[in-house]
């Protein structure tokens, strides 16, 4: 393994290369405006990371559902009204020839209940999160037009950031989300045909899969974020993984990005239950080498990986891209200093709360506070205080939480005074 290994060009299956093989991987910025759409300073943040070096830029959350979000100030694409601003967002992400896909997505269960909004999930089954279960809202059993109504939604979104400008989609199957959920055993306690056996949770995935690259170009790229494991008792597991890789093989995925967790079990950050899994970077290597035994695409890691040796063991693995998260939250050109031979290893300082929940949501609210500083043009800074940053993020979450429901309800209001409209029309 030589160093230059890591810039070297990879050519997916849709026909386009990727100039090296680092990939920016997907933080949540909060970075939407009003409209969901993308706020100057989210366009100004991915200018510095399109400078700085990676082959591929992967986006944070773009949701399918303006009613089914992680947070207020996240990003919703589901028609054209908005389409002009994606578009100047996708032409800034590809502006130093790096590839720009968009991260799709639907949150399931984790939505937060101060948002206002129903969640939907594959059965009602609650987060299960200690004292701050209370935080979420009470899941809500899809029906089958429901079911159908997210895959459309997926189609939709994908086919809107082929129009916008985009490399690609990376149809977000991980970290507890819904299509997540329904792999899971412990979410999915479903007894029709998207429940029970691994084939059928498993078949909403494979058909929001199948039908997106119906939908698209043939040149567009489709991806998957995968759990290699729930990392909890009874989970999804890397076996589990396994089979839906080698599934997603006669799909025609570009690429399967394989990280791990949820809200429950925050292995993405770092922690899980089992803290001896985590003992170094690139925590979810061990996992993609057993997954790769299935894999005829390209997979992606990404957990961790902060410095240019871990990056090269990767690689070494036979993985064909490294996902980089928080370590460009703090250093945006790190693959450039990695391409000059430095190695600066950007590290957040560790959190010793006891509470592993809170812990991941400092973590979160120190790495969104950076990416809006970066977004701001301001330098990132990895010695802010955890205790001040949760208390500032909150505050602003909750300021945007009530802009976010006043706008719901004058939504709905408009939407109800049109169906009524349209019934005394019909009368």
């Amino acid at each position: 393994m030589t160093r230059s290994s890591l810039f070297t060009p990879l050519a997916l299956a849709n026909g386009s290369q990727v100039a090296n093989r680092i990939a920016k991987a997907a933080m949540e910025e909060g970075l939407g405006d009003a409209q969901h759409a993308p706020s100057d300073e989210l366009i100004r943040l991915y200018g510095r990371w399109a400078a700085g070096g990676a082959g591929m830029l992967i986006s944070g959350n773009v949701m399918i559902d303006r009613r089914a979000m992680t947070g207020p100030g996240g990003l919703v694409l589901e028609d054209d009204s908005t389409l002009l601003r994606f578009s100047q967002w996708a032409q800034v992400g590809r502006s130093h020839g790096a590839q720009f896909w968009m991260q799709i997505n639907h949150p399931g269960r984790q939505v937060f209940a101060d948002m206002g909004q129903p969640a939907w999930a594959p059965s009602q089954v609650p987060l299960q999160m200690g004292a701050m279960s209370r935080m979420f809202a009470p899941p809500r059993e899809m029906t089958e037009s429901q079911v159908q109504e997210v895959i459309e939604r997926f189609v939709r979104a994908a086919t809107l950031a082929e129009r916008a400008g985009f490399n690609g989609v990376e149809i977000h199957a991980a970290h507890g989300y819904l299509l997540s959920q329904f792999l899971s055993p412990l979410s999915n306690r479903r007894q029709d045909q998207w429940g029970g056996s691994l084939a059928n949770r498993a078949r909403l995935l494979l058909d929001v899969v199948r039908q997106v690259r119906k939908a698209v170009s043939p040149n567009f790229g489709v991806a998957v974020k995968l759990n290699s494991a729930d990392f909890q008792r009874g989970g999804f597991d890397v076996d589990d993984a396994k089979q839906v890789v080698g599934w997603l093989n006669e799909l025609n995925v570009d690429f399967v990005e394989l990280s791990g967790g949820s809200y429950e079990a925050p292995a993405m950050q770092g922690q899980t239950r089992d803290e001896r899994t985590l003992a170094r970077e690139a925590y979810f290597l061990d996992f993609a080498a057993q997954v790769a035994t299935m894999a005829r695409m390209p997979l992606m890691v990404t957990g961790g990986i902060r410095r240019l040796a871990v990056a090269e063991q990767v690689m070494t693995s036979g993985v064909a891209l490294v996902g980089v998260a928080t370590a460009l939250a703090l250093r945006p050109d790190l693959p450039r200093a990695w391409a000059e031979g430095q190695d600066p290893a950007p590290e957040l300082p560790p959190i010793g709360w006891q509470n592993k929940a809170l812990r991941a949501l400092a973590t979160m609210a120190l790495v969104r506070r950076n990416l809006h500083r970066l977004g701001r043009g301001h330098a990132p800074s990895a010695t802010l205080s955890p205790a001040w940053t949760v208390l500032v993020d909150r505050w602003q979450a909750r300021r945007k939480t009530s802009q976010y429901r006043r706008r719901m309800a004058v939504l709905q209001a408009t939407a109800e005074s049109a169906a009524a409209g349209r019934g005394l029309s019909a009368q």
